[in-house]
């Protein structure tokens, strides 16, 4: 199986949601640079030094921009080889939303539409 890995959700403003989530569900919350999208990652359980859950089944998750890349949330699924999940999301009918892109220290990530027209995320994780 391929398990979902992380969550991502549109924030209108993100010093406001950072502040939402700290207080009510205690997470961590990491405002990233314009490097990284400004993205807003959302610590929700307790990581070792590898930045790896202590407790297995556990997701983190962040907030991205309203509308830069989308309004709707949506989940990141690990597959060990993203050409070939590629291919297959084609062959199902899906689609693919622009190229593959590394992002430094996580694995390979690219955006797709299922048949019904949800995002998910394919992150094939750096090993």
């Amino acid at each position: 199986m391929n398990p979902v890995v992380h969550f991502e959700m549109p924030a209108k403003d993100r010093k406001r949601v950072k502040k939402f989530y700290e207080n009510v569900f205690g997470w961590q919350m990491n405002q990233l640079g314009a490097d990284m999208g400004d993205y807003l990652l959302a610590t929700t359980s307790p990581i070792d030094k590898k930045g790896m859950h202590k407790k297995k089944g556990a997701i983190n998750g962040g907030f991205y921009q309203r509308g830069s890349y989308g309004t709707v949330p949506h989940l990141v699924i690990a597959v060990d080889n993203l050409k070939k999940h590629v291919q297959l999301v084609k062959k199902a009918g899906g689609k693919i939303l622009g190229k593959p892109m590394n992002i430094q220290g996580i694995g390979t990530f690219v955006m797709t539409k299922d048949t019904e027209g949800n995002r998910i995320g394919m992150l094939q994780p750096s090993r």
